[in-house]
């Protein structure tokens, strides 16, 4: 995990990177519909990338889905923004969802295969309607892409304590 690091502002730009059940097979499970590069080898692209666009970037992943609502809620007062992939959860949870919204977080959702021309129960996402976009089918260049989009965001936005409110945030449900 990349820790944020802090430059003596409670509001760094940090991008939180979250990655739900599997993920941790990545690069050994079905490298023909997700890749060959390991997580590990994502987050390290993502670091290097994070500090080429000035922000920090901290990055987890969990097969539980309590885990990924407790970070997902620790991030809602030390991140700027979250890029997701929920993995299974996207499709069945409610919790993750609600946890985004509560957060208050300009969230980017990723998958690293397109969801649309799968199986018609990925079709569906739990995430899509709160998240300001979604990143599908373009593999580990969809992480860096979400990175590029998040870095963007906060830059254009003023910093929290500023304007006395947090930044964008998710869309609330229509």
């Amino acid at each position: 995990m990349a820790k944020v690091e802090d430059s003596g502002s409670r509001w760094a730009a940090a991008v939180w990177v979250i990655n739900g059940p599997n993920l941790n097979l990545l690069g050994r499970r079905e490298p023909a519909l997700y890749g060959r590069s390991s997580l590990a080898e994502i987050n390290r692209r993502l670091e290097r990338l994070a500090a080429d666009l000035g922000v920090a970037v901290e990055t987890f992943q969990s097969n539980h889905e309590g885990e990924l609502v407790d970070r997902i809620q620790e991030a809602a007062s030390r991140a700027s923004a979250i890029i997701i992939n929920a993995g299974a959860y996207t499709h069945t949870s409610v919790a993750v969802r609600d946890a985004l919204v509560a957060s208050g977080l300009p969230v980017i959702e990723v998958h690293l295969s397109n969801l649309h021309a799968r199986e018609d129960f990925r079709h569906r996402s739990f995430i899509a309607d709160v998240a300001i976009g979604q990143i599908v089918g373009f593999g580990p260049e969809g992480y860096e892409l979400a990175l590029r989009a998040a870095a963007s965001l906060i830059k254009k936005r003023p910093a929290r304590g500023e304007s006395g409110r947090r930044p964008g945030g998710a869309r609330r449900p229509r």
